[in-house]
């Protein structure tokens, strides 16, 4: 049982990706924005795993946290995106720098998913008279960003290792 555990721990870590996107717990959040929880799954499946199987889960992440949203907006193409440029970097043997450029990446991709859903939204709902009602999501996604950022060198090189060793 341990040992079916340990081969499937990167599964059984994909599972908790939507309950704690669900959850949104409070005491991890800033200014009532969490971190983009589904890239910190991401990040270390598809630098181990390559570009296809990263396009291919971010897909996958995708379509079940758009099946958890009522919003008519996707976040898919920001993780399929995200899945390839994440399976393109290569494991680097320097740890210190790898944390800190997990916080980096995971800042950028974060960015990247976080304008896209905006730009989905402002397309949809562009009018002279309401533009200035979407300035604060540009402050959403800055803070998402920091958090995401700041979580990413924690919950990213453990989640790596846990990778690595279920291979």
């Amino acid at each position: 049982m341990n040992k079916f555990i340990v081969k499937k721990s990167s599964i059984i870590c994909f599972v908790f990706i939507p309950i704690i996107f669900f959850w949104h717990p409070n005491w991890l959040g800033f200014l009532g924005i969490q971190p983009y929880w589904p890239l910190f799954w991401l990040l270390p499946w598809s630098m181990i795993n390559g570009s296809i199987n990263g396009v291919i889960f971010g897909l996958f992440l995708g379509l079940i946290l758009d099946s958890i949203t009522l919003d008519n907006f996707t976040q898919i193409p920001g993780l399929i995106l995200c899945g390839f440029w994440f399976g393109r970097i290569k494991i680097n043997s320097d740890i210190l720098v790898g944390h800190f450029r997990y916080g980096l990446v995971c800042c950028l991709g974060s960015f990247l998913c976080g304008t896209l859903y905006f730009l989905q939204i402002l397309f949809k709902n562009f009018s002279d008279s309401t533009f200035l009602l979407f300035i604060p999501s540009v402050q959403n996604i800055l803070a998402e960003v920091f958090l995401t950022g700041l979580f990413a060198p924690l919950i990213c090189s453990q989640l790596l290792r846990i990778f690595k060793y279920s291979r």
